[in-house]
């Protein structure tokens, strides 16, 4: 995508809007299963952004650190209830730069395949082994699946998200299969003008991210398709790896 660069999906515009894009419905299913791995804690969310997960997952007693490179995301999460109580580094999250161990890192939302390059994503793998305690486990959500290839036609889609009276959103996604490159627009109509939420990941099969636990040292535990453990198959949308040291 020509003139991206990773901020402007977490800049300040988009960080006020950010909740409302990324809510599913899932999110309590998501804080139960991760909790339960958690087994009492300390956790660390990798691409924390505003907290959406990681607020909740501390109201029930389990310390949660995070990682972030964008300052709107961080500062939405601070002025959430709770907020200044969590410790949260800025950087890259494939460098997990943070002192100490975890029972439980995890990344939600396909934030895994915002690092945009093959190295980096192995990389990220071998950071999170090297701050995991024994026994502990690293979470990841998201993978390219045969059931959302499905929704494609020539590689690409536009999809509506929202229709108001006065406002439209919707969605332009362009894979490029060689590159394994995902570029993405979230557009919104309306009568005050127009916004843009561009989106550009490099994505991953399922198979692929067990190589990169298997170079980090990590074993693949089970595999979902979704927060409420729903078996995965080639028709899932959604993929959830548990891996484990």
């Amino acid at each position: 995508m020509k003139g991206y660069e990773p901020i402007m999906t977490f800049d300040e515009r988009n960080a006020e809007v950010y909740d409302d894009l990324a809510h599913r419905g899932d999110e309590a299913a998501t804080v139960a299963l991760l909790e339960e791995l958690a087994g009492g804690g300390p956790a660390l969310e990798l691409a924390i952004g505003t907290g959406r997960i990681a607020l909740p997952l501390a109201a029930r007693g389990i310390r949660v650190d995070g990682i972030d490179f964008s300052a709107p995301m961080v500062s939405k999460l601070r002025s959430k209830p709770g907020g200044d109580d969590l410790l949260i580094t800025m950087g890259d999250f494939a460098d997990v730069g943070v002192p100490g161990t975890y029972r439980l890192i995890y990344i939600v939302f396909n934030s895994f395949f915002n690092l945009l390059t093959q190295d980096d994503q192995v990389r990220c793998f071998e950071n999170v082994a090297s701050h995991l305690a024994e026994g502990g486990s690293f979470v990841v959500e998201g993978g390219c699946t045969l059931g959302f290839l499905d929704h494609l036609r020539r590689g690409q889609y536009v999809e509506a998200e929202t229709i108001e009276v006065a406002a439209v959103r919707f969605d332009l996604l362009r894979l490029d299969p060689a590159a394994q490159m995902l570029y993405e627009n979230h557009v919104r109509v309306s009568a005050a003008g127009v916004t843009f939420n561009p989106v550009v990941q490099r994505y991953a099969w399922p198979g692929e991210l067990d190589l990169m636990a298997r170079i980090a040292g990590l074993h693949l535990e089970a595999r979902w398709a979704g927060w409420n453990r729903e078996v995965f198959t080639s028709d899932s949308l959604n993929v959830v790896s548990v891996y484990r040291r």
